[in-house]
């Protein structure tokens, strides 16, 4: 989002309703009535991170968490001001609650933000207690993590919101916790084996749970675990199948039949993948190909690697969305049985 999309008196206002769900910012002085600001949002699974850049000085601003929040995520933020040579020097970072009341005045050029849902067993609590080294340890990996985004490819994204989620963890875990969340990089880059893996053969109809912790040899508890995030590896796989038909669908060159496109990727009852591709996305596998075929997307195929913009996209639905665990799937927590077609238990 960009302020530079409304008129100069308005621009202020615009930038107050980016923050409205989560904070109240109020205007104190100004150099002029312009007010120049820009936000980016990443999502990275269930996380966010985000960039404000703000005027700076000469613009003084208060602001105040929600008397009565609707978002209780943990926020580690670390903040910029432009030197007068013009070099960007960093603030003292801080880790804070959503839910908690705090406040302050501020001028800083640039706001650098990850926000962690309390869906993180680290984060699911009124107060952690951070040492300073771990702060900034945190913070700098945040920092390097804002700089890599840019320059990384679809494919390593799976990997850094693994490897992120795992790193938080262990670092805010209680003391007697953390030997067991040192376990999170190693699982992080069998994870990242597994998902490839399943990616090279998500047509087998014969792909098994035994068969890929044989293939990266993890036990199968510890496949489940690695998994549970997704909803189970069987709800991850039969997504990702889910995915490759709506694409397939979208495709205007392939006109073949739809339950025939179901089937290639698994499904092999028509009505089941048609009430199961339609939980998955909110729309049906013949209106997702009428919309495919105009080239238009539907709302809920935003993937992890696009920014979200404007509109519906805002930081507080991008949010909202992740507390709810809507993020990797709009029904992720609905996990089916066993049974259900798209993988073979």
């Amino acid at each position: 989002m960009d302020t530079a999309s409304v008129p100069p008196p308005e621009q202020f206002d615009f930038y107050r309703t980016w923050h409205a769900d989560l904070a109240d910012v109020q205007l104190l002085g100004a150099k002029r009535s312009s007010f120049a600001a820009r936000q980016q949002v990443w999502q990275l699974g269930d996380m966010a991170l985000v960039t404000i850049e703000c005027p700076g000085f000469g613009y003084d601003l208060r602001w105040e968490h929600r008397k009565r929040p609707l978002l209780d995520h943990w926020v580690l933020s670390v903040p910029f001001s432009r030197s007068p040579s013009g070099e960007m020097k960093a603030g003292k970072a801080r880790m804070r609650c959503l839910a908690l009341p705090d406040g302050g005045l501020t001028n800083d050029d640039l706001f650098v933000a990850l926000f962690l849902p309390n869906t993180m067993p680290a984060t699911n609590a009124s107060s952690l207690q951070i040492g300073e080294a771990t702060l900034r340890f945190l913070a700098d990996y945040m920092l390097l993590l804002h700089r890599s985004l840019p320059h990384l490819r679809k494919g390593d994204l799976p990997l850094i919101v693994a490897t992120t989620t795992n790193l938080f963890a262990a670092a805010l875990a209680p003391s007697n916790d953390r030997d067991m969340a040192a376990q999170g990089p190693t699982d992080a880059v069998a994870t990242a084996r597994i998902a490839r893996i399943i990616t090279e053969r998500l047509r087998d109809p014969l792909l098994t749970p035994d068969k890929l912790c044989r293939a990266v040899g993890v036990s199968r508890s510890r496949l489940y675990r690695m998994f549970e995030p997704a909803g189970g590896i069987s709800n991850y796989v039969r997504r990702k199948r889910l995915l490759k038909t709506r694409d397939v669908l979208a495709d205007s060159s392939d006109r073949r039949s739809i339950s025939s496109i179901a089937e290639e990727w698994g499904f092999t009852d028509a009505s089941t993948y048609s009430r199961m591709f339609k939980l998955e996305f909110g729309i049906s596998p013949k209106e997702a190909r009428e919309l495919g075929w105009q080239g238009i997307k539907h709302a809920t195929w935003l993937t992890i690697d696009q920014p979200a913009g404007g509109g519906s996209d805002s930081l507080s639905s991008v949010l909202i969305n992740n507390s709810l665990g809507l993020s990797l799937s709009p029904r992720r927590r609905e996990v089916a049985s066993p049974g259900a077609p798209g993988f073979v238990q």
